[in-house]
C-alpha cells in the first residue's frame, strides 16, 4: 500500500484561474439561489435562502438551486502561512485547485463533477434536497444528502489494483435559518478509502495503519452583515480513532461577498486539501501549531 503523494501544476495555472475570472465577471445572466429546489412560487411555505450557495468554506451546505441551474465553481487553497515572507505566507507555496461543473436536471437534484490537482483526481458527485424548512409548521430544519465518488487518475504505477484508486464521501447536511441573519448548520460525514498506508509486519503481511472508513462531524454557521456580504465560520471534527496518523480538527473562518448569480468567499483555515475526504482522512496541519492556509472559492450560476 502506497502513501499519497500531491503533485502541483506550474505557476501558470494562475494566469490561467485569472483568465476564467475575468471570463465569469464578464457574462452577464440573473440567478438566484434558494433552499426550494423547485421553481420560485408566489406563496412559498418554504424558509429561502439559508444559505447562499452550495458551500460553506470547506463544506457543502443544504442548499440545491432551482431546476435548470449550472454553475461553475473554482476552489483553491494556498500553502500554509507558518513559513512567513520566505513564501509571502502560504501564497507562492505549492498550491491546490479544483474546477468543477454542476447541474440540477429536476427538482431538488444536483448532479456535478469536477478535477482536483491533488492526486489529479475526478470525482462525481450528487446533492439531493430531502426536506425543507417550513416557514409555519412542517419541519423545523432542511435536510440534504451529499455524497461523490473520485478517482485518482495518477499512472497505474502508483496501484496494486485499480479499485485501489477509488474513495468515497457520504454526508448528511441539517440545517436551520434562525433569521435573516443566522443560520446554523451541522453535518456528520463518512468517508471511505479502498486503499489506505500499510506496514509489514513479522510475518512479511501488510497490514494498514488506518481504517479505511472514517466518522466526521462538521459544524458551520453564516452571519449575514449586509445585503451582499456575510461572515462564515467552520469546525470539523475527526471522530475515528486509526492506529496512526489520525487527521487533526479543521477550523475555518471566512467572508462571503454574493450577488444573484455569484458567489465570493476567502477562507482562513487549517485543512489544505480540497475534496472532502482528502480533508477529512489526511488533514495533518494543526491549527494549535498555527498551521493555517488562505484560500477561496468563486461560484458562477447560470439558469437555462
Amino acid at each position: 500500500m502506497k502513501k499519497p503523494h500531491i503533485f502541483f501544476l506550474s505557476s501558470p495555472g494562475y494566469k490561467i484561474i485569472c483568465l476564467i475570472c475575468l471570463l465569469m465577471a464578464s457574462i452577464g445572466g440573473v440567478m438566484a439561489q434558494s433552499d426550494s429546489a423547485g421553481p420560485v412560487q408566489k406563496k412559498n411555505p418554504y424558509v429561502k435562502n439559508t444559505f447562499n450557495g452550495n458551500l460553506l468554506l470547506e463544506n457543502q451546505t443544504v442548499m440545491v438551486p432551482i431546476k435548470g441551474t449550472f454553475e461553475f465553481i473554482i476552489q483553491h487553497k494556498f500553502g500554509t502561512v507558518e513559513n512567513g515572507f520566505e513564501d509571502v505566507f502560504g501564497i507562492f507555496a505549492p498550491s491546490n485547485i479544483r474546477l468543477g461543473l454542476n447541474y440540477v436536471p429536476i427538482d431538488k437534484l444536483q448532479l456535478g463533477m469536477g478535477l482536483t490537482k491533488d492526486r489529479v483526481q475526478l470525482d462525481l458527485n450528487a446533492k439531493y434536497a430531502l426536506v425543507k424548512q417550513a416557514k409555519t409548521g412542517g419541519w423545523p430544519v432542511s435536510i440534504t444528502y451529499y455524497g461523490n465518488m473520485a478517482i485518482d487518475t495518477r499512472s497505474s504505477e502508483n496501484f496494486a489494483k485499480n479499485s485501489d484508486r477509488f474513495s468515497y464521501f457520504n454526508q448528511l447536511l441539517i440545517a436551520r435559518k434562525f433569521s435573516d441573519a443566522i443560520s446554523l448548520q451541522v453535518a456528520p460525514s463518512l468517508t471511505y478509502f479502498n486503499n489506505v498506508e500499510g506496514y509489514i509486519d513479522e510475518s512479511g503481511e501488510i497490514q494498514p495503519m488506518m481504517d479505511n472508513m472514517h466518522l466526521a462531524i462538521a459544524f458551520m454557521g453564516k452571519f449575514r452583515v449586509s445585503e451582499s456580504m456575510s461572515i462564515l465560520a467552520n469546525y470539523d471534527q475527526p471522530l475515528t480513532q486509526h492506529l496512526t496518523n489520525n487527521p487533526h480538527p479543521n477550523l475555518s473562518a471566512g467572508i462571503e461577498i454574493h450577488t444573484s448569480s455569484h458567489n465570493f468567499q476567502v477562507i482562513f483555515g487549517n485543512y489544505t486539501y480540497i475534496l472532502p475526504q482528502s480533508n477529512n482522512f489526511y488533514n495533518q496541519n494543526d491549527y494549535k501549531e498555527g498551521q493555517f492556509s488562505i484560500g477561496f472559492n468563486i461560484s458562477r450560476l447560470w439558469n437555462f
